[in-house]
């Protein structure tokens, strides 16, 4: 009885392994011609720049920086501690003294990670370099 159902198993098993090996030629083909394509100027280099922005973990960690103020006065308003506000005023007032370019060079970063990629897309543009510019 179960001599009869090892052939049948050893046929299925070899099917899936051939579609997963054809489905894996197919793949590298694919990425291939897009790669030449790429490098002809066809189109432009749209996906890699997001496969590495979607991969990156800067705009997280700024994001937990710039919310760290907000929590610290969080805390002193709910907890009634009156150091963590007084601490939390000093930082801004620290902050203030430090040179103007270093200011703006700070707002200049949160706003190239979180305002220009989300105006970019809602008005429908694409960040990518074409290789016809280059």
């Amino acid at each position: 009885m179960w001599w009869n159902i090892i052939p049948t198993v050893f046929k299925i098993g070899a099917d899936i392994y051939k579609n997963r090996r054809e489905s894996e030629l197919l793949e590298s083909q694919a990425e291939k011609l897009y790669y030449e394509k790429m490098a002809k100027g066809e189109i432009e280099y749209q996906r890699d720049v997001a496969d590495q922005q979607d991969k990156s973990w800067k705009d997280e960690f700024v994001l937990i920086i710039v919310c760290i103020p907000i929590l610290v006065l969080a805390w002193s308003l709910f907890t009634g501690d009156p150091k963590a506000h007084d601490k939390l005023e000093l930082f801004f007032e620290l902050f203030n003294k430090f040179p103007e370019f270093y200011k703006w060079l700070v707002v200049g970063i949160f706003g190239a990670i979180y305002v220009v990629p989300k105006v970019g897309k809602s008005v429908g543009l694409s960040v990518g370099i074409s290789a016809s510019k280059l």
